[in-house]
């Protein structure tokens, strides 16, 4: 029966002589005769040169059946095993001995018990290994005192504390579920050995602030004692980063009403505002409470619905404009030339249109206005110097520059003097009777001009002349002289 049992048995004598052992005992030695297990136990000591788990060699007294036969209680010692011919393999046996009593109950024989804890301590040291490099902080405590016997790396560097600020003190003076709504069931849990679910807590640190985390715990079995295993996720990223999302909306909030340009955000799909700030309100002259929900069709804000419909159409599949023409019809009924632009974003995940409206009424009054004056000066500008009509054609078209068509290559010879005598203010009347030509010949010629230059009335046909250095017949015969 013993020879069967899948434990080691060594059979020895009161004098600690080796007499007898199994084939599980002589497997786990790699040994083939008793005689290989060594003569006693001191020699079986050296022979397999057993040292603790902390490598720390078992002398004598570290394996010895005196105390056994003096009546003591064997407690199992753990050790590792070094079998001759493999000096870099060893092997974790744990060591007991029971003594086999006569009738009498006085001691016959001692028998050493050996258990071959080799695939028990290697599946305990890969999860210390995996437990000490892994980031994610940890720590575990033992359920039945609740001290805390294991910290990693990962919770130490999250908390600036040391291993000696941790290892060895129970779960109230080193309380990780501080400050957590569920630390009350928490703690019940631990005495029971259940899995404690999600809670968040803040951890006192070693300055005296706290960091606020997500900690869960997870019972486990760690050198055949129940343990609490505690994981820790730092919420500390995640309030920064919602404290600056936060302060970030704040500012666009704040500079989406205080902007003295009209704006407003609007739902991509269907384009009803969301919202608007006070400068679209003047702008418009309709109230939040009237735009809220409601599109621009509703408010019949566009006077052209095919240029609303050249919008929507960009934003959908382009996503932005810039300055985009829009005549925009107030509450009142009254209409503004202004300049749209707009950029697609995202709030809450939703696809949104922030949208700024320029008014440029007064602008564009005050561009055609101008350019009357311009005109109207260039109809007589024979007194002005050549610099200074071009100066004034630059003013009058901006920065488009001359606008294009004929020049003055392409006009005949009789209709540049035409133009010319035009430049000068005569009438048709009086332009015939310089060129000996009848008025209905003078009138044709300005017809083909016109064409030519494209304008539709005198005074257009002498600024497009004065913007060309053209202003009559004594221009272009000095022109002509200074080329000679």
């Amino acid at each position: 029966m013993i020879s069967g049992l899948r434990d080691g048995v060594i059979l020895l004598g009161l004098d600690q002589r080796v007499l007898w052992a199994n084939d599980a005992a002589l497997t786990m030695h790699g040994a083939e005769r008793i005689e290989d297990l060594g003569c006693d136990v001191d020699d079986y000591r050296k022979r397999f040169r057993l040292t603790y788990r902390n490598k720390h060699p078992v002398r004598g007294t570290g394996l010895s059946i005196e105390g056994v036969l003096a009546g003591e209680q064997s407690e199992p010692i753990v050790v590792e095993v070094r079998v001759d011919g493999t000096p870099d393999q060893s092997r974790v046996h744990a060591l007991r001995f029971q003594v086999i009593t006569k009738d009498d109950g006085e001691p016959d024989f001692v028998v050493l018990i050996v258990e071959d804890e080799t695939a028990r301590y290697d599946a305990e040291d890969r999860f210390e290994s995996a437990f000490n490099a892994n980031p994610a902080p940890a720590m575990i405590c033992r359920i039945a005192d609740q001290r805390h016997v294991r910290v990693n790396r990962g919770f130490l560097d999250m908390t600036g504390f040391s291993k000696d600020d941790v290892i060895g003190r129970t779960a109230t003076e080193f309380d990780v579920l501080a400050g957590s709504r569920g630390r009350e069931e928490a703690m019940e849990r631990l005495h029971e050995g259940r899995t404690i679910p999600q809670n968040e807590a803040d951890l006192t640190l070693p300055d005296g602030s706290t960091k606020c985390v997500i900690v869960a715990g997870q019972r486990i079995e760690l050198n055949d004692e129940p343990c609490m295993l505690f994981t820790f996720a730092d919420l500390e990223p995640r309030r920064r980063a919602e404290k600056s999302l936060r302060q970030s909306e704040e500012r666009f909030s704040k500079a989406f009403k205080l902007s003295p340009v009209a704006s407003a955000i609007s739902r991509l799909d269907g384009f009803r505002y969301v919202e608007v700030n006070a400068a679209f309100e003047d702008l418009t002259g309709y109230g939040s409470e009237s735009v809220i929900g409601r599109s621009a069709p509703d408010l019949k804000l566009w006077t052209d619905p095919a240029s609303r419909s050249a919008f929507e159409a960009a934003m959908t599949d382009v996503g932005s404009v810039r300055s985009f023409a829009l005549e925009l019809r107030r509450a009142d009924g009254s209409q503004a030339d202004c300049l749209l632009s707009a950029e697609r974003i995202e709030i809450d995940d939703v696809p949104c249109v922030l949208s700024v409206i320029s008014d440029v009424t007064d602008l564009k009054r005050t561009e055609v206005e101008l350019v009357e004056a311009i005109d109207a000066v260039m109809t007589d500008a024979t007194w002005f110097s050549q610099k200074i009509v071009e100066r004034l054609a630059i003013a009058r078209h901006g920065s488009k520059g001359l606008e294009t068509g004929a020049g003055l290559e392409a006009l005949s010879g009789r209709e540049r003097e035409v133009l010319e005598l035009v430049c000068e203010g005569m009438t048709d009347a009086e332009i015939s009777s310089t060129l000996n030509l009848s008025r209905h010949t003078i009138r044709n010629h300005l017809g083909s001009l016109y064409r030519k230059i494209h304008v539709a009335r005198r005074s257009a046909a002498v600024v497009w002349a004065r913007e060309r250095g053209l202003t009559g017949r004594t221009a272009s015969k000095q022109g002509k002289k200074r080329q000679k």
